[in-house]
C-alpha cells in the first residue's frame, strides 16, 4: 500500500497524454497546494500532451520539527549542507518514487518521457530519484534546491559512467532558509560528476518560486518533453 497521502492531478489538455512531470512540494506542504501555488504564478502551466502530478508526502517524524509529524520526503538531522544526510530515511521514499513512475509505465508513459522536479526538500528528492534511482527520466528541475555535503548522490555518480538525465536548477539571491551558495554548491558538484544543466538565479527572491522562474521551467519541460 502506498505511503502518500494524495495526489493531484493537472491533466493535459489536449487529446493525447504523451508525457508527465511528476511536481514534488516542499517540506510541510501538500501536492495540492503545490499545484496552486504553481497556479498562481504561471497561469497557463498546462500542456496539450503533459499531465502533471503533484503527490503529497507521506506524514513521518520530523526532527528539524522537534519530532512532530509532518508530510515530508524524508527525514534530516537539520536544515544545514554539513550534516550527514539519513539515509535510511531516504530510502524509505525510493519505493514510493519507483511505484509514481510505474504508474506511469502502465498507463503507457516510458520512463524518458516523464521528467522528476521540485521545490525545496522536493527538488532534493527529485535530484536523489533522477541521479540515483531512475537515471532514464527525461530530466529533474530543483527550484530552491539543495544536497548536503559529500551527499550519497554525488558519491553514486563518482562510479558510473551512465547517460545522465538534464537538470534545470533555479535559486533566489535572497533564500533566507536554503542559502544561495548552498544551492551553487549543490550544481556545481553534479556538473562535476558528469551532470550537464543550466543554473538560474532570480533576483530579490527567497525561499519561494516566482513567475520567471515558473516560466523558465515551462519552456524546459517544452523543450524536453516536445509533443509526439
Amino acid at each position: 500500500m502506498s505511503k502518500l497521502c494524495a495526489i493531484h492531478l493537472t491533466k493535459h489538455t489536449g487529446p493525447k497524454h504523451s508525457a508527465t512531470v511528476i511536481f514534488f512540494h516542499g517540506s510541510g506542504a501538500a501536492g495540492d497546494h503545490m499545484r496552486e501555488w504553481v497556479s498562481l504564478m504561471s497561469k497557463n502551466f498546462s500542456f496539450p500532451h503533459i499531465k502533471i502530478a503533484y503527490p503529497t508526502a507521506p506524514l513521518q517524524a520530523y526532527t528539524p520539527a522537534g519530532g512532530l509529524k509532518s508530510n515530508v520526503w524524508f527525514d534530516r538531522a537539520d536544515i544545514s549542507p554539513h550534516v550527514p544526510e539519513k539515509l535510511d530515511s531516504l530510502n524509505m521514499i525510493r519505493a514510493e518514487v519507483h511505484n509514481l513512475i510505474k504508474r506511469e509505465n502502465e498507463a503507457g508513459i516510458p520512463t524518458n518521457r516523464i521528467i522528476l522536479g521540485g521545490f525545496s526538500m522536493g527538488g532534493a528528492l527529485a535530484l536523489h530519484a533522477a541521479y540515483r534511482w531512475e537515471r532514464n527520466v527525461a530530466g529533474a528541475f530543483a527550484f530552491s534546491s539543495f544536497l548536503n555535503d559529500k551527499s550519497v548522490v554525488y558519491q553514486e555518480l563518482k562510479t558510473t559512467a551512465d547517460k545522465l538525465p538534464p537538470l534545470l536548477q533555479i535559486h533566489g539571491d535572497s533564500d533566507e532558509l536554503v542559502d544561495l551558495s548552498w544551492g551553487q554548491t549543490t550544481f556545481n558538484e553534479l556538473k562535476a560528476c558528469g551532470v550537464q544543466g543550466e543554473f538560474h538565479i532570480m533576483e530579490r527572491l527567497g525561499h519561494s518560486i516566482n513567475k520567471r522562474g515558473m516560466n523558465i521551467i515551462k519552456e524546459w519541460l517544452e523543450k524536453r518533453l516536445p509533443d509526439l
